[in-house]
């Protein structure tokens, strides 16, 4: 028996993106209840309220004010991490962003994960990406993570060899890489995660990293904890306009990571269903 759990955030201004990308996450969570036993029952929880709220170091922080005035003084980007106070409920979590849409019909996500594994992703580089993200992605992994240089990121033309933290997949053993905390006896919470000292510079958005998300953080992690790490298919989250339409056609999650980019900023979401399926 595994208690299963798909965790989204999906906070501030609504969009006709994100509910139908949010609207086929609930719904690939009661087809896998619809064909798997009971007992490996997956539950769907959206959080649609800041939590965390996470803020950077006024004093010493790179990131623009706008940044995280805008929602209050915190940074949104973090609150993913959230779903660390679930493993007292759950064996496996997935958390997917707001912005990936999943085809109908994909397979259990959760059978992909070896019992070894304790985390599993998609690394950009080996997705069939066209040409201008490949240029993109040499430049952006060097820019991130070229100074982070006590991990290994597996250098090659192509780039750093790092997750897109847009779709995370975690089995029980995670939880051993968050520590009890001795005030209340139990793991330490995502808002505690976040807060750790060492990623501080993360979190103020120093240097290259002023305009990061949790990725590079949490990419860094997990290398330097050396986890037993496993590399999912591209399918299982594709980087839309960054694959060709053709093989966007054969994804399971599509990811539409650059919303701004979309034409009418991926309001007109039947025009975008149209491309992917």
């Amino acid at each position: 028996m595994a208690k299963r759990l798909i965790y989204q955030v999906y906070t501030g201004k609504r969009s006709r993106l994100y509910d139908h990308c949010t609207a086929s996450v609930k719904a690939y969570a009661e087809d896998i209840n619809s064909k798997e036993s009971p007992r490996n029952k997956v539950d769907y929880v959206i959080q649609t309220q800041p939590i965390m709220r996470i803020k950077p170091d006024v004093f010493a922080t790179n990131r623009s004010k706008e940044s995280y005035e805008k929602y209050g003084g915190f940074l949104p980007i973090f609150e993913k991490e959230n779903a660390f106070d679930y493993w007292d409920r759950y064996d496996q979590i997935c958390i997917i962003d707001a912005d990936i849409w999943i085809r109908p019909g994909t397979p259990n996500i959760f059978n992909e994960m070896s019992n070894e594994t304790e985390f599993a992703g998609v690394v950009e580089r080996t997705a069939p990406i066209l040409p201008w993200y490949q240029e993109k992605l040499k430049g952006y992994t060097r820019m991130q993570y070229s100074t982070l240089q006590d991990v290994d990121w597996k250098w090659n033309e192509s780039g750093g060899h790092f997750f897109n933290m847009g779709m995370m997949l975690m089995n029980r053993q995670f939880v051993m890489y968050l520590p009890i905390q001795k005030s209340d006896g139990k793991r330490q919470s995502g808002k505690a995660f976040i807060e750790r000292p060492e990623f501080k510079r993360f979190v103020d958005g120093l240097g290259a990293w002023k305009w990061s998300t949790d990725q590079t953080l949490l990419n860094w992690w997990v290398k330097k904890e050396n986890m037993q790490l496993q590399e999912l298919s591209w399918k299982w989250n594709a980087l839309f306009t960054a694959i060709p339409n053709d093989k966007i056609k054969e994804a399971y999650f599509v990811h539409f990571f650059l919303k701004d980019k979309l034409p009418n900023g991926g309001e007109n979401v039947e025009e975008l269903m149209e491309i992917v399926q």
